[in-house]
């Protein structure tokens, strides 16, 4: 009988960050809920060892931005892991399912491309207030550590595979 799926979140998986390196791409629109989901990413990776200077930042427009700086920083082949933050938050036009699709879509191409793990810290929200819940300030937690630490996770994972 095969093993059961573990249903512990990445905070519960002891890996350390010391060593690696990792790239932030996090869009300034909707800046006050990127910053937070920046803050918790960065937090996250410090916590778990990770040197100051191994966590490189690069900040772009929006959410539509996010898959073109991921691409150039996986190209550079520096990083353990990249993480993609930005907020989306559902308008009155298709613009919400174009960009989110769009962005979720061109960061699984960066993944699939180079091999490189990406944690998926876009939130696509219905409204503010489910995007501050989900920025640290409510009951969903901070989904920028989430994604920092699912990257890191994998970082770890794939180090063990590729033995």
């Amino acid at each position: 009988m095969p093993p059961a799926m573990s249903d512990r979140s990445p905070e519960e998986i002891a890996v350390s960050a010391a060593g690696r390196s990792f790239g932030l791409v996090a869009a300034r629109w909707n800046g006050e809920i990127v910053d937070r989901l920046l803050d918790g990413a960065i937090d996250a990776l410090l916590a778990r060892g990770a040197a100051r200077g191994a966590i490189e930042v690069v900040r772009v427009p929006g959410a539509w931005e996010i898959p073109l700086a991921l691409e150039e920083l996986a190209r550079r082949e520096l990083y353990s892991g990249l993480v993609a933050l930005g907020a989306v938050i559902r308008g009155e036009t298709a613009h919400f399912e174009v960009i989110c699709s769009a962005c979720t879509d061109g960061c699984a191409r960066v993944m699939e491309r180079h091999a490189i793990p990406v944690g998926f810290g876009v939130l696509t929200c219905n409204n503010l207030a489910e995007a501050e819940a989900r920025a640290g300030a409510g009951s969903e937690g901070n989904k920028g550590r989430e994604a920092a630490l699912a990257a890191l996770e994998m970082a770890d994972l794939l180090t063990r595979l590729r033995g």
